[in-house]
């Protein structure tokens, strides 16, 4: 599924989506010491590093410059052991699909215990307000199912697992270090705050709203302010900024407003992402 999904989003979505300033993704390179992020198309996979290990956050497409841009990272496909999954889709998915290169073929999968259910067959990934379902995604990868609340350590690094529903049913989002929050597809970031993820392709608009809301109560509560960190639209350290409209939803049927004059006209045009300017973001 992962190459012939890859492929037909960069020929079909790129025109479906040309100009309407959707997609916003940051080319590859560093945000900080610790992060350090690929731009695939529209999307971005992250590495959490710390103390010399390094957590992947999501999989992205089956992409065939993957192990290129890595490589401007200086990061070894091969040293990536724990990939943290946010959802099944296979723009968050595609390198671990068994059709994909297999360059984490090694790396231990960690996803909740619902979204599990789209990998075996028992629930099927619905878009387009529930008009088209998707092709089941296969993975030969080992899997850790968890559930909303469960921490967990890897190599030293803490991780919390927030269960946030809507984009798909099992939608996780993880928060690394009490620091760094990557939300995946549960966020969509406009030139004026923060939006639900977009209309078409979540599995419930109302649900994904309600989940938001929810979020933000466990961060005000523990009166903490992560780097929030999406799969398609850059980050933000201002928490009203990130759910400042909390209650609405990205339209993907038309032009963004207000215009954002820094949105590509094409997300899948990705002339802008050079190795030059990965390494320029070294000096953290």
């Amino acid at each position: 599924m992962s190459r012939q999904a890859s492929e037909f989003q960069f020929k079909a979505m790129s025109l479906a989506y040309r100009g309407k300033e959707i997609f916003k993704p940051l080319n590859t390179g560093r945000i900080d010491e610790h992060v350090a992020c690929v731009r695939e198309y529209i999307a971005n996979i992250f590495f959490y590093t710390k103390n010399g290990a390094t957590v992947m956050i999501d999989a992205g497409y089956s992409y065939p410059r993957l192990r290129e841009k890595m490589g401007w990272l200086d990061i070894d496909p091969g040293s990536v052991r724990h990939i943290l999954i946010t959802h099944q889709d296979t723009d968050h998915v595609g390198a671990v699909e068994t059709d994909s290169e297999q360059l984490f073929r090694g790396a231990k999968l960690y996803l909740s215990e619902i979204e599990n259910r789209y990998l075996t067959g028992e629930a099927r990934r619905k878009v387009y307000f529930g008009l088209y379902r998707l092709p089941m995604v296969r993975t030969d990868n080992e899997r850790v199912l968890l559930k909303d609340g469960d921490v967990f350590d890897i190599d030293g690094i803490k991780i919390e697992a927030f269960l946030v529903p809507g984009h798909t049913w099992g939608h996780m989002d993880y928060l690394i270090d009490d620091k760094y929050l990557f939300t995946g597809d549960t966020l969509w970031f406009g030139p004026d705050g923060g939006y639900s993820f977009i209309n078409a392709l979540a599995e419930d608009n109302g649900v994904a709203i309600r989940s938001l809301a929810i979020l933000e109560r466990k961060l005000r509560e523990r009166k903490i302010s992560p780097r929030i960190i999406t799969g398609h639209t850059g980050w933000t350290d201002d928490l009203e900024f990130a759910f400042r409209h909390r209650d609405k939803v990205c339209n993907s049927f038309r032009r963004q407003k207000p215009h954002d004059p820094n949105a590509p006209y094409d997300g899948y045009d990705e002339r802008d992402d050079t190795e030059e300017k990965a390494r320029a973001t070294f000096s953290f």
